[in-house]
């Protein structure tokens, strides 16, 4: 009875994309039409009620126990359950709570504490973990982050003596970057204490206390030290604010950014506004939403944001994921010293998964760039970038 339900669902899927189940009764069932790429093994202990009603999160934990095997590509899985989505995930927004400050820093917590060493096995040199930028097809990981990192402040068009705030700061390369690059005094803002104390280190072993700083704590905490910049990036947080927090973030960011001055927001995004993936949720990135990018370019007007460029870096985050997969498949003896098999299958599946989305277009990095109120002195092509 239970293969049977199975067995209508994979009739009912698109059928440009063949795939082949083999059932745990060891009989195997081919769909869809053309060569067969894809094998999923079923087991037995599979819950397949929830799997009927909970399709991607009882995939998921299916997949991190073991009860089911993936002979094939990950990103040949994604590309077919992305080709039936309507029929696999729920079209309603999620009503999620806003976030409190100790909601927040527990989510955060949960994904970004996980230990300096962990990703440092698998991150560039500068311990970046967003979308890179690869201005050759040959560059490294580590050169495609410094790009990505020059990209940013190039756009935010820094002069010495100015003030720069990120927020979600992480490692913290970007402000002693910043400072390095362009003499401004640079101020970073997260709420992981592991990246905070990294931060630190990075900053003392530099010499760089009296340009660079940085603050464990919500940024929603920063008005009240009466703080004000001509420069604000945000690279890789605005996915954990919360939909409902979003006139939050922009009322924050309106009473730390000087009149005249910059904001890049860099942020993985939606083409429309859909309910993120349960599993990711769950285990991945609690509280996490993502926006599209109508979402964000509304909100613009509405606190005197006058919106001056937008890039798509969809397939460089693509490209950066295989980076960054590899390198975790390449370092798996050290990550074993650390977590078990349920936590390498886990990551496994969220790195190289992601990276088939960014490549299907089901998500977008977008880089975002307005002024507060009107700015009339900035470079008026986008010919500064590339010299």
């Amino acid at each position: 009875m239970q293969k049977n339900i199975l067995h209508t669902l994979f009739q009912r899927m698109n059928p440009e994309f063949a795939f082949a189940v083999e059932y745990w009764d060891g009989k195997t069932e081919q769909y869809g039409q053309g060569d067969v790429q894809l094998k999923i093994k079923i087991g037995e202990k599979v819950p397949l009620t929830r799997l009927m009603n909970e399709p991607s999160l009882t995939f998921g934990e299916a997949y991190m126990n073991g009860d089911i095997e993936i002979d094939g590509k990950i990103e040949d899985l994604i590309n077919l359950a992305h080709s039936n989505k309507q029929l696999l995930w729920t079209k309603n927004l999620p009503n999620l709570p806003k976030l409190s400050f100790k909601k927040a820093k527990s989510n955060i917590e949960h994904h970004y504490d996980i230990g300096n060493d962990f990703y440092s096995i698998w991150l560039d040199e500068t311990m970046s973990y967003s979308c890179a930028y690869f201005k050759d097809e040959n560059d490294s990981l580590d050169q495609a982050q410094i790009n990505k990192i020059d990209h940013v402040l190039k756009k935010l068009q820094l002069k010495p003596g100015e003030t720069l705030l990120d927020i979600g700061s992480g490692w913290g390369w970007l402000i002693i970057r910043a400072a390095q690059l362009y003499g401004v005094q640079a101020h970073g803002v997260t709420l992981s204490e592991e990246q905070y104390t990294k931060t630190n280190e990075r900053i003392k072993s530099l010499g760089l206390e009296q340009q660079v700083q940085v603050t464990l704590s919500d940024y929603r905490e920063l008005p009240k030290q009466n703080l004000c910049f001509d420069k604000i990036a945000s690279v890789g947080m605005f996915e954990h604010v919360g939909r409902d927090n979003y006139p939050v973030f922009m009322e924050t960011v309106n009473s730390l950014l000087k009149d005249k001055g910059v904001m890049l927001l860099h942020t993985i995004t939606h083409q429309t506004e859909e309910p993120g993936d349960p599993w990711i949720q769950k285990y991945i990135f609690p509280g996490g939403y993502i926006p599209s990018v109508r979402e964000i370019i509304s909100l613009l007007p509405e606190y005197n944001y006058h919106l001056i460029d937008v890039e798509n870096l969809r397939l460089h985050y693509a490209k950066t994921l295989d980076n960054w997969s590899s390198r975790f498949e390449e370092h798996l003896d050290e990550v074993r010293e650390m977590y078990d098999e349920t936590f390498i299958r886990m990551w496994r599946l969220y790195l190289q998964s992601s990276a088939a989305f960014f490549r299907n277009g089901g998500l977008g990095l977008h880089q975002i760039l307005f002024t507060k109120g009107v700015n009339n002195d900035l470079e008026q092509t986008r010919a500064f970038l590339y010299k």
